[in-house]
């Protein structure tokens, strides 16, 4: 949808237009609230502002609509069309690259507890990869901080997909 469309909604149907960019209820109702945008990049720069910074409880919300990387999410719902988008390079067939993913997801999983995520649009399955197994050696803060960072990444390129200029 155009910005002018998305300044001229209501302020529940603006929530729900947005909503599959970041299912977080603060920060759908803080880019809402700040609507009228002139520019597009200020409902961007909004988007990032209100992004900072995540509770943990906010980013556990927020994974529980993600799924491992390397697993194609079902449906044709708008949610699960951006994810298999973004999870374009990562070819289902190549059973060497599924087989180190779903090894390195259940390693992620088992160590801090929470699905790795990260913004796989535009990267390679060898870039997800290498990414996944040097956050690995991460301290549970310090992961934190790349999950709400890579989450903020992810919420920024959907926005862009759901509202454009």
């Amino acid at each position: 949808m155009h910005l002018i469309q998305f300044n001229s909604l209501s302020r529940p149907e603006a929530v729900e237009a947005i909503r599959t960019a970041l299912d977080i209820p603060r920060w759908l109702e803080a880019v809402v609230d700040a609507r009228p945008y002139w520019h597009h990049d200020a409902l961007l720069g909004m988007a990032r502002t209100a992004a900072r910074p995540f509770t943990p409880e906010e980013i556990e919300g927020a994974l529980s609509h993600h799924p491992r990387i390397g697993e194609r999410a079902e449906g044709s719902h708008r949610e699960a069309r951006f994810s298999r988008a973004e999870q374009s390079a990562v070819d289902p067939a190549d059973t060497d690259v599924q087989r180190r993913l779903r090894e390195g997801n259940l390693a992620y999983e088992e160590r801090f507890g929470q699905v790795f995520l990260i913004r796989a649009a535009g990267r390679t399955p060898e870039e997800i990869l290498e990414n996944l197994s040097a956050r690995m050696t991460n301290d549970p803060g310090t992961e934190q901080a790349v999950v709400a960072d890579q989450l903020r990444q992810i919420a920024l390129l959907r926005l862009e997909g759901l509202v454009t200029p």
